[in-house]
């Protein structure tokens, strides 16, 4: 990207984050600056998944996810100035968010313009102030602080998948399966964590 890019579509943003539906929050890039601010669009619709259940009765974009939508603008402003994009190596996490405040409701309809200015980089900490309205109306400040991380080899040390070989399965009606795919836990069993009798 050059210094200053104008526009970034869904297809570009899907490319600097790892985010997918439902928490993929950020639709167009507006204008980035590498190094500076960025920018963004989330188009609000009556549609989100969230909106079922807050509040059937009157549709409000939950505060958390107006944060996070802020966030994931600064993770695509962090990326675009690293020079990097997210892959499954690595991952985007907060560290902070300082002085937020919700300013009015966020609902159907409504499209959601972020404004995210970087004001700190250092010892790969990033931190960011940031603003999201609605028109002209402020609808949410904070300050936020977030890090890129490597993740380890196995970051999912809990979860073991194993596909094994033909098997019988005992019961009634013995039935041989061509094959079978078991997931385990790797916590310990009821037997072993009794304690002797």
């Amino acid at each position: 990207l050059n210094q200053s890019t104008a526009m970034m579509d869904i297809h570009a943003i899907l490319k600097q984050l790892p985010h997918r539906y439902p928490f993929l929050l950020v639709d167009r890039v507006l204008e980035l600056e590498k190094g500076k601010r960025i920018k963004a669009l989330k188009n609000v619709t009556i549609n989100e998944p969230f909106f079922v259940g807050h509040f059937p009765h009157h549709p409000v974009m939950p505060g958390v996810l107006i944060i996070e939508a802020m966030a994931q603008a600064a993770a695509i402003l962090s990326f675009v100035t690293m020079g990097a994009k997210a892959n499954d190596k690595s991952i985007y996490y907060f560290v902070g968010i300082d002085n937020a405040r919700f300013k009015r409701p966020v609902t159907a309809g409504d499209a959601l313009r972020i404004t995210v200015n970087l004001t700190r980089h250092v010892r790969g900490i990033w931190k960011f102030s940031a603003v999201a309205r609605v028109e002209d109306a402020l609808a949410a400040e904070a300050e936020l602080m977030c890090t890129v991380r490597d993740l380890p080899a196995d970051s999912r040390p809990w979860l073991r998948a194993s596909i094994q070989r033909p098997s019988s399965i005992p019961g009634p009606a013995s039935r041989t399966m061509s094959r079978s795919v078991r997931i385990r836990l790797l916590v310990p069993s009821r037997k072993s964590a009794r304690a002797p009798a």
